[in-house]
């Protein structure tokens, strides 16, 4: 009876206990990852609405780099797998060797590939609170334990990321300027940030805002990624060169890092429409120069108007990017805000999963629609109070 009491109970185990015989199982750090949750551009409804919430260019894209992508469109055909064209226009332009430079499906493939080449089970890799949520999921990806460091004010604390760096340490991500709260690091604390990383920690410098940011406030990541074997920086034309539909990232660092990285990047990861059309972009400074004076005049105003709120428990996040971090600290919500601009026909971010329950990151769009939300707001926070 004792033998048949325990067979029973047996069989009532294996029947209870998942069934990974039949079904493939993932990995238990790939289990954990969250999926990526892009902007919105429509409402609850379905209604499609002014999209505030994506960091695009409110400018569209160089009419030049159109021209050059509809005369390149050749589906039948593979793209130059290794952007050989393209790498050679960004080193003109930036003064890199194009065997330093390596282009991504957006600056998002080169993250991960970094991270992948670097990190894995066992290792851990840091970033700032509040930094891009994609950090998270390239280090799990891996197998690597994310580590996020304490934040000053909404921005990046070296001192408080650099206590984090211990002998599992692998990585390290930076966002300059950072998303989602617009915060900058300037040349000097990028460089001491650096200096006290040891020799085989990796700092990968993201610089996907970089062309907004005036030149005279350079970081010099490129320096660094120019004379330091541990440095990369990525970029991306999703931004400033308004082409985030075609999904272009690039990357520079030393020769040796690059090589690396190339091993495992997605082969003809550009199409040819894509690298023509950036070829094209990058030739056409004009576009980027007046999308950086755009961004900076109407983020300025923008500013200011939240500002004058200040006594509704409103502030702005000082930012260098395209995007300005409301913070809701009064009587009116940021979720109430978020819905409120909804109404209006507007879509901005709001960030309950990023730790920021009281903030609404909004992109800067057209001087019109700058003067809606701050409209928008002003009604609002007098209407709470």
């Amino acid at each position: 009876m004792l033998c048949q009491f325990l067979a029973a109970s047996a069989m009532r185990s294996r029947a209870m206990a998942p069934d990974t015989d039949n079904r493939p199982v993932p990995k238990p750090w790939i289990a954990a990852i969250h999926a990526y949750v892009p902007g919105k551009s429509a409402g609850a409804d379905g209604r499609p609405l002014v999209k505030l919430s994506a960091n695009e260019n409110p400018l569209g894209t160089s009419p030049k780099a159109l021209a050059a992508r509809e005369q390149a469109l050749v589906p039948s055909l593979y793209p130059d797998p290794d952007s050989v064209v393209l790498r050679e226009a960004l080193g003109k332009l930036h003064g890199i060797e194009p065997s330093r430079i390596l282009c991504g499906t957006g600056s998002g493939e080169l993250l991960a590939v970094a991270a992948s080449a670097f990190a894995g089970p066992g290792d851990e890799v840091i970033y700032v609170r509040y930094g891009f949520s994609l950090y998270d999921i390239v280090a799990r990806r891996s197998g690597a334990t994310p580590i996020v460091a304490p934040d000053a004010d909404y921005g990046t604390d070296v001192a408080a990321l650099l206590a984090l760096v211990n002998e599992k340490t692998r990585v390290v991500f930076v966002a300059n300027p950072n998303n989602p709260t617009g915060s900058f690091l300037p040349r000097g604390e990028i460089a001491r940030l650096h200096a006290a990383l040891p020799a085989n920690v990796l700092l990968v410098l993201d610089q996907a805002y970089g062309e907004y940011v005036a030149p005279e406030d350079d970081d010099g990541g490129l320096e660094l990624a120019a004379k330091s074997a541990n440095v990369l920086v990525t970029r991306t034309f999703s931004k400033a060169y308004g082409l985030a539909g075609d999904r272009i990232g690039w990357a520079t660092g030393a020769a040796e890092l690059i090589e690396v990285l190339n091993r495992i990047r997605g082969p003809f990861n550009l199409s040819n429409a894509a690298q023509a059309a950036t070829v094209a972009a990058v030739a056409d400074q004009a576009f980027v120069d007046m999308s950086r004076r755009h961004n900076a005049a109407e983020r300025a105003r923008f500013v200011a108007a939240v500002e004058a709120l200040g006594n509704h428990g409103l502030r702005a996040v000082p930012s260098q990017a395209n995007f300005v971090l409301v913070l809701f600290e009064g009587a009116l919500s940021a979720e109430a805000a978020y819905e409120g601009l909804m109404e209006r026909g507007y879509i901005t971010r709001w960030l309950p999963g990023q730790g920021l329950p009281h903030g609404l990151r909004i992109t800067i769009g057209t001087a019109e629609q700058m003067d809606a939300i701050a409209e928008a707001l002003r009604e609002m926070a007098e209407a709470a109070r």
